[in-house]
């Protein structure tokens, strides 16, 4: 016979069918607020200090906003439509891209020289590699005083080894035919050292099989070197085409500091235009817009890179 204990103990164990106690905080969900709570801080800066002027540098773009305080009114794409009729604009895009285009290819045909000279076991590769390398880490300060120097009408080394050949001096920064020549040749010197370690760690990647076995099919070193190195090297190669054309794209210091964009606006950049449009010429809506504008080229220019390295990748 059942108790009256016994039912009460049974209705108990029904009710906690029914109604499942509650359970603490899933495992899942906590790691998950535990992972917000570490990002947190990342999160805040990147929207503060990325995000954030990407918005409002746009809305500027859209306003007459000046550096001097006058009051700013919304004026939609005025200033857009101003930036792509402005002849000096468009000057500044094609002296930045004649420099990408200049700078590039040696950029990458004497990293890789570099990198193959160290990689046959020279004595004293810490001595070689740390000489290519060096210049990459001085300040770009640095680097434009002392190509300056050498660049030096009258005391300039570059000018006394040619009065030794009997050729007469040039005055490199200042000839419009030359200034970008010139700085091409100081940010070769200059940057060369970061392209030469990727090409040189990618080297030393390959399996020393691949030549053990084209020596024996009777293949001489050039032979390796098309067939067995290039090839091996081409997702380097298209990495550092990436890398130095963005870079290249955004030249501004050694520029400004050896010819402030001269003779004659023929060296100055498009980062350096929108620089004095801004705070030489105070209007800071229209330079915003400029820069969108940059902006968006670049966008293009490294989908276009992407495409092809994906392609090239795919094959």
């Amino acid at each position: 016979m059942t108790t009256a204990a016994q039912l009460n103990r049974r209705t108990a164990a029904l009710d906690g069918l029914a109604k499942p106690a509650k359970t603490p905080l899933s495992s899942k969900r906590r790691d998950s607020l535990h992972g917000w709570a570490f990002a947190a801080p990342f999160v805040i800066a990147f929207l503060l200090f990325l995000i954030w002027p990407v918005i409002f540098g746009f809305y500027q773009s859209l306003t007459s906003q000046s550096i001097t305080g006058a009051n700013s009114e919304l004026i939609g794409f005025a200033n857009y439509a101003e930036a792509f009729g402005d002849v000096e604009m468009w000057r500044s895009l094609g002296n930045t891209l004649w420099f990408t285009v200049l700078s590039t290819i040696p950029l990458v045909v004497v990293a890789l020289v570099l990198a193959l000279l160290v990689n046959l076991g020279l004595p004293g590769q810490w001595l070689w590699r740390l000489s290519f390398f060096m210049p990459f880490l001085l300040a770009s300060t640095v680097v434009s005083l002392f190509w300056v120097w050498m660049y030096n009408p009258q005391l300039g080394l570059i000018n006394d080894i040619l009065s030794t050949f009997g050729l007469p001096a040039v005055d490199w920064l200042q000839d419009q035919n030359t200034a970008m020549i010139a700085i091409v040749i100081a940010t070769v010197w200059w940057t060369a050292g970061f392209n030469f370690l990727l090409y040189l760690a990618a080297l030393q990647n390959i399996p020393e099989q691949q030549y053990e076995a084209a020596a024996l099919d009777g293949a001489g070193k050039w032979r390796q070197l098309f067939s067995i190195t290039i090839p091996n090297l081409a997702p380097t190669t298209i990495l550092i085409l990436i890398l130095q054309v963005l870079a290249s794209l955004k030249v501004f210091d050694q520029i400004y500091q050896m010819t402030a964009g001269g003779p004659g606006g023929s060296t100055r950049s498009i980062v350096e235009y929108v620089y004095e449009t801004g705070f030489t010429a105070y209007r800071l809506g229209y330079a915003s817009a400029v820069a969108y504008v940059f902006f968006a080229l670049i966008i293009i220019v490294s989908l276009i890179q992407l495409r092809i390295s994906a392609r090239k990748g795919a094959s």
